[in-house]
């Protein structure tokens, strides 16, 4: 069974920075694609940033240049840091990934971003 448990999530101001993580449970981690989507208030989720097993970053065009993404292998963990935050980054972030067909979700955190 995979498990995902995302934390850092927080009030922040804007211009300002968080770090996220998400913590994976199984062997599968080091092979595996993670993924971190967010859903702001009234919108559908979306795709924020991936990171393949050996390294290879993907990002929205909203947050390029402004969030970058890693992973520890053995800590079994991948990071969102969030740079430059904007209100209309505010949003439930969720960690995924997908295993033998399978999604996995964790919980979410919540940022904020306000004044």
């Amino acid at each position: 069974q995979v498990q995902l448990v995302e934390s850092g999530g927080g009030l922040v101001q804007p211009g300002g920075s968080l770090r996220l993580s998400c913590a994976a449970s199984g062997s599968f981690f080091s092979i595996a694609t993670m993924d971190w989507y967010r859903q702001a208030p009234g919108k559908e989720r979306e795709l924020v940033a991936a990171i393949t097993s050996v390294g290879g970053t993907n990002f929205a065009d909203s947050v390029k240049g402004r969030f970058t993404i890693s992973r520890d292998n053995r800590k079994n963990t991948v990071y969102l840091h969030l740079n430059s935050l904007q209100p209309e980054d505010t949003a439930v972030y969720y960690c995924h990934s997908r295993r033998y067909a399978v999604d996995y979700w964790g919980k979410g955190t919540l940022v904020t971003v306000s004044s």
